[in-house]
């Protein structure tokens, strides 16, 4: 049926009457400009693109693409092109989990063994349940280095199982979460010995099909595609093609392909009850408890977050040459995916700002100036009942949070002993004493709350942070300090080194993406990046001496 734009403005404005009070201020014309603003502030014309939706009580009211699909033809993006989704898969394993133990087939307190009897568990007592909420303390086959030795292999399932079985538990089933593609991966399996059939015949005979998603599919690279968004990478300033990855080795943990809008059918499909029983939904939606009663922000293959105080049930994917996320907002039956086909161009935030805009709540925290002693009341040395350390320090006017281990981020006031973290939604607020005196900071990343608690220990001198060698790879070359004086910078691996003219090779460690210190003196190294975003320019700061070169 052919629909006139006149006829769409009409739907989308049918619609958006109908949200919420405070979504009503935002006119259908204006939403889209900000949705426009938001993805065409990231994926530049000439660059690797995205597919983006949004839907609004059943009606799409916004489905556009940026960039390009393919780098080397010059193809523009479409939003009906199909991208690799990664862990987004996880949704459609749990389904077809549940859709087994609605049919009797299985029981989410089956252990392991029922089905893999020669999986080794080391006493331990590992149920379907415990893989569906990454409670099992299995070891996640990704997250080793052997993983790297056959990612090209066409390995079948009981091939790939037999290489990660014996990998150490982590921790007794139940008693803690951690994201582990291990468990979705024995649950694929799991899935065709309870059913008879492989795990690609299942999801498409019984998830899209019933779905209508006519342009989703098990991944295959020999398997033409039509309208397939080519993946891509970052090479430290460069962008290449992305490595090659056997989509039988991400199985049932991330080997799914799709679009925006079959994403958006998936959705409406599971709450018009094609797939699952209200109540089965209903469970799956439902935060799952570890045994000593703490919240996981995880159901049965969704994280439960909030946005903006509203709740929301999203996953992410992440996949070679792919970045995908989707988030639902079931109060106000607002929808959102967004695609994108380089690893180096994370769709997350853009999506969750358009999510927020879409319920009239957009992301726009305003600086409130704090007088610089009251923010020394908040520097120093947090930690959490783990151990693990937050470190808040001060830069003149500036006050700036840093965890052990990663970056160092400014952070803002916005209310009293409250900050907001630019262009995010995490908020850290401080706790006082009756007394006045700091004693906590808590930070609230999007509802999953972490406590901190003040130390008397010293502020580190500097805190080393871990890198990705294609940032590090950015500062490779020789920087000319003064005539006949070079400063050599070389990589290895994940490690970074100087060499200054006639003295030896000593290794930088980063503190933050552009910054990095030695250890063998008191000395510190300013990366910086000229107008076109390479770094062709290094600072030496030594002795309280600052000295340039260039590349």
């Amino acid at each position: 049926m052919k629909v006139t734009t006149r006829q769409f403005l009409f739907v989308i404005m049918t619609v958006l009457i109908s949200i919420s009070a405070d979504a009503q201020s935002t006119s259908p014309k204006t939403m889209t400009l900000e949705f426009d603003k938001l993805l065409s502030a990231q994926f530049k014309p000439d660059q690797t693109g995205c597919a983006a939706l949004v839907a609004i009580k059943g009606q799409i009211v916004y489905k556009k693409a940026f960039g390009l699909a393919n780098l080397e033809l010059n193809v523009p993006m479409q939003s009906d092109m199909v991208f690799r989704v990664g862990s987004i898969t996880k949704q459609f394993t749990a389904v077809a989990i549940l859709q087994l133990v609605e049919q009797g087939k299985l029981s989410l307190q089956d252990e392991i063994t029922k089905y893999i009897p020669d999986y080794p568990t080391q006493a331990y007592k590992i149920t379907i349940e415990h893989l569906l909420t990454h409670t099992s303390g299995t070891t996640s086959y990704t997250n080793v280095p052997e993983f790297q030795k056959y990612v090209k292999e066409d390995l079948k399932p009981a091939e790939a199982i037999d290489k990660f079985k014996n990998l150490p538990m982590e921790f007794a089933p139940g008693t803690k979460w951690n994201y582990n593609n291990s468990g979705f991966f024995l649950l694929g399996y799991i899935i065709e010995k309870a059913s008879g059939k492989t795990y690609q015949e299942y999801i498409e005979e019984n998830i899209f099909k019933p779905a209508g998603m006519t342009n989703s599919l098990y991944g295959s690279d020999k398997k033409i595609i039509k309208n397939r968004a080519y993946g891509y990478q970052p090479d430290g300033d460069n962008t290449v093609n992305a490595d090659y990855l056997s989509m039988l080795l991400p199985y049932s943990a991330g080997s799914v392909m799709s679009t925006v809008e079959d994403l958006y059918k998936w959705n409406r499909a599971l709450l018009a009850g094609k797939l699952l029983k209200k109540e089965t939904l209903e469970k799956a939606w439902t935060e799952y408890k570890l045994s000593d009663g703490k919240g996981t922000h995880y159901g049965y293959g969704w994280f439960l977050r909030q946005l903006q105080g509203s709740p929301t049930i999203e996953h992410g994917g992440a996949i070679n040459g792919y970045l995908c996320n989707s988030l639902y907002l079931p109060k106000e039956d607002v929808f959102v995916a967004v695609f994108s086909n380089s690893n180096g161009q994370s769709p997350e935030n853009v999506s969750m700002k358009m999510a927020a805009v879409a319920i009239g709540k957009p992301l726009n925290y305003s600086e409130v100036q704090v007088p610089e002693n009251i923010l020394d009341q908040y520097t120093g040395v947090y930690e959490d009942e783990n151990g693990n350390q937050r470190m808040i320090t001060k830069d003149g006017a500036k006050l700036w949070s840093q965890r052990s281990g990663g970056s160092k981020y400014q952070i803002k006031s916005f209310a009293p002993d409250k900050f907001f973290f630019d262009d995010s939604f995490s908020t850290l607020t401080f706790k006082r004493d009756a007394a006045g005196n700091v004693t906590d900071a808590v930070l609230d990343d999007r509802g999953a709350l972490q406590s901190y608690k003040k130390t008397g220990k010293p502020l580190p001198a500097h805190v080393e942070i871990k890198l990705a060698p294609e940032i590090l790879n950015r500062y490779v070359g020789d920087y000319q300090l003064m005539p006949g004086f070079i400063l050599a910078v070389t990589v290895e691996g994940d490690r970074i080194f100087t060499q200054a003219t006639g003295q030896g090779k000593v290794e930088i460690y980063p503190e933050s993406e552009t910054k990095f210190f030695l250890k063998v003196v008191e000395a510190t190294l300013d990366f910086v990046a000229d107008e076109s975003g390479k770094y062709n320019k290094v600072i030496l700061h030594q002795g309280g001496k600052d000295l340039e070169g260039k590349r």
